[in-house]
C-alpha cells in the first residue's frame, strides 16, 4: 500500500475544512519506514527528490565510535540494543535509530546519525567497559 505525505487534506486553523485543488502527485508519494537491525551490512542506494540520493541501511555490523576523551573515532562491532527512546518495542526488535543506546565492543554510544536515510551509523560514546 502507498504512503502519502499529508497536505491535501484537512483544516485550516480556524477550523474550516480545507476542500484538495488538485489529486495525489507521484512526487509526493513516501515509503515505509527502513528498521536498521544487527547483522551483516545490507545497503540499498534510493533516488531522492530534487536529483539526490538517500542510502539505506538494512542492516548494520559495525558503527563509526567518537571517544569525546580521546577525541578520536573508531570503527566497532555493535552488540546489541540496550534503549531506544523512539519505541519501546525497538529494544526487543534490536532496531536502531538516531538517539538509540548501543553496545559495543568499547561501550555503551549513543546513536547521532539516521541510520535509515544515511546509510552509516555513527555514535558517539557515553560509556566505557
Amino acid at each position: 500500500m502507498a504512503v502519502w505525505q499529508r497536505g491535501l487534506e484537512g483544516r485550516t486553523p480556524s477550523g474550516a475544512r480545507m476542500r484538495p485543488a488538485r489529486k495525489k502527485k507521484k512526487r509526493e508519494l513516501g515509503s515505509e519506514p527502513t528498521h536498521t537491525k544487527i547483522g551483516e551490512e545490507k545497503r540499498k542506494i534510493i533516488d531522492a527528490f530534487g536529483g539526490n540520493i538517500k542510502v539505506r541501511l538494512y542492516q548494520a555490523a559495525f558503527a563509526n565510535v567518537f571517544d569525546p576523551e580521546k577525541k578520536e573515532a573508531k570503527k566497532v562491532r555493535i552488540l546489541d540494543v540496550v534503549e531506544n527512546p523512539s519505541n519501546i518495542d525497538f529494544v526487543r526488535r534490536k532496531i536502531i535509530t538516531k538517539g538509540a543506546i548501543i553496545k559495543t565492543e568499547i561501550g555503551l554510544a549513543k546513536v547521532t546519525s539516521r541510520p535509515s536515510q544515511d546509510g552509516v551509523v555513527n555514535a558517539v560514546l557515553i560509556k566505557k567497559q
